[in-house]
């Protein structure tokens, strides 16, 4: 099969299409035949070398996919058959003509969805879901910053912010991004580059500040981020895009707030333990249950974005375009049939 490869870290330049070996399911696992993966900024922290697959998985990038179901290893439950279309939370390997799954990580595609709309899903929407769900406990009517608003974990977030009923507030670096976030939901949008969001957050609140933020930023925003966060406050930090360095009085001014600090890492998880495995189970099933109805229609149906779509040949450019920030929304990558 043809799978995204690079022979050594380094820049986009060092990515090309590979032949390499079709993986075989394991026990318990679905070998599923992918149509369409997406890219996200682990995939670009793996190249560079900084960002290893964890224990266990495919040192393939691709941590989400979209296809049908070709094989079945020893084990399975029956809940799957050959052909049925799915959609997968990976911890690698999605950017490949065919990758192993365990069945409990699948996820059917919502009726009436393409897999290049599919493939925009997962991994977006699973982060979305756990950080407000599972680690903030969003509650109806609190308000939500969501930094980097127009990403694909962004966009996500301001809908899950809305189907919550409570009040999703973003940052962004452009008045496109902005829009594009206010059209997906969100109540208020600031251009973080020019101007301090942390004011605009509590001018916004009327000095009262956000019950919960959702920052894949780190270091750089510590002290905004303190700023604009209400008392008894959930930060959740899910990325360290300015890096993880804090200079200043960080733990005196949490304390002041009653405020507390949570991290969060979907793929840090460890697919052959145990623990990891059912926490990753939970959530799929979860969102399943919960969130993935809202896809195929109703009053407040929820929509991915796809911002641009790439051959596999051509992953160097798709890898350009995310570092570049280029892209609103998620950038998806087609495999060659």
């Amino acid at each position: 099969m043809f799978a995204a490869y690079f022979d050594c870290p380094g820049g986009p330049e060092n990515l090309y299409m590979k032949e390499v070996m079709k993986p075989d399911p394991g026990e318990g696992e679905v070998l599923v035949k992918v149509s369409a993966s997406a890219l996200n900024r682990a995939d670009l922290l793996q190249r560079r070398g900084k960002y290893p697959p964890p224990k266990g998985a495919s040192d393939i990038l691709g941590l989400e996919a979209a296809g049908s179901v070709a094989g079945l290893g020893p084990g399975c439950s029956g809940r799957w058959k050959v052909g049925d279309a799915v959609m997968a939370l990976l911890s690698g390997g999605g950017q490949a003509q065919y990758v192993t799954v365990p069945e409990g990580f699948l996820m059917p595609i919502p009726k009436g969805m393409t897999f290049i709309q599919a493939a925009a899903i997962p991994e977006a929407w699973l982060t979305a879901f756990q950080l407000l769900h599972f680690v903030g406990k969003v509650q109806e009517g609190e308000r939500v910053l969501i930094h980097a608003g127009a990403s694909g974990v962004g966009l996500a977030a301001i809908q899950l912010v809305r189907l919550a009923k409570a009040i999703p507030i973003v940052t962004a670096g452009t008045q496109e991004k902005l829009k594009a976030a206010a059209n997906a939901g969100a109540a208020a949008g600031f251009n973080y580059k020019n101007e301090d969001f942390s004011e605009k957050v509590l001018e916004f609140t009327q000095g009262s500040g956000v019950d919960i933020i959702l920052d894949c930023v780190g270091g750089s925003y510590w002290e905004k981020n303190i700023n604009c966060l209400s008392t008894d406050g959930r930060w959740i930090i899910y990325g360290l895009l300015s890096g993880g360095e804090v200079h200043g009085d960080l733990l005196a001014r949490l304390l002041s707030k009653r405020a507390s600090i949570h991290t969060s890492l979907l793929r840090s998880r460890d697919k052959e333990a145990s623990s990891d495995k059912l926490q990753c189970e939970r959530l799929v099933r979860a969102f399943t249950e919960e969130v993935l109805p809202r896809f195929s229609g109703g009053t407040s149906r929820l929509q991915p974005l796809v911002d641009s779509v790439y051959p596999l040949h051509a992953i160097a450019e798709a890898h350009r375009a995310m570092e570049e920030n280029r892209n609103i929304g998620k950038i998806v990558i087609e495999m060659p049939v």
